[in-house]
């Protein structure tokens, strides 16, 4: 309902629409703007690491480095949350292409998972055999 009000007033101004405060606005309502994505990280880096490096900037409620399920090894990536918006706008600005323990880290807000979780978009992927179109290939 708020994404539809503010949309419906940017379309209003003037008649025009301004390009950049509507995608602006969109990715707002569509993203959490307390949560941000970390990647380009050290294997080394673990979860009391990342958070020491991000609590400068406010009150980090979690932080997690993602895991390989099968390996137990770090992902190269995790994910920081903090109490409030503000907080997580600095330390985005601050530490996006800053050093992390020798590695020039990425850092933007998170996108959420789309509805139904990682399978959601057909499940586990990769090849099972047959042809494009889901066909037993006859071997």
């Amino acid at each position: 309902m708020a994404f539809s009000s503010k949309l419906g007033s940017l379309l209003r101004l003037n008649g025009q629409i301004p390009a950049t405060s509507m995608l602006s606005s969109i990715h707002c309502m569509s993203t959490s703007t307390k949560k941000l994505f970390i990647g380009g990280l050290s294997y080394g880096t673990d979860d009391q690491t990342l958070k020491e490096a991000f609590s400068g900037f406010g009150d980090v409620t979690e932080a997690k480095i993602i895991i390989h399920r099968d390996t137990g090894r770090s992902r190269g990536f995790g994910f920081v949350n903090f109490a409030d918006d503000e907080s997580a706008s600095n330390a985005l600005s601050a530490m996006e292409g800053q050093e992390l323990n020798g590695r020039n880290i990425r850092v933007s807000y998170a996108n959420e998972r789309p509805s139904g979780g990682p399978r959601a978009y057909g499940g586990n992927g990769g090849f099972r055999g047959g042809d494009s179109f889901g066909r037993d290939a006859g071997y």
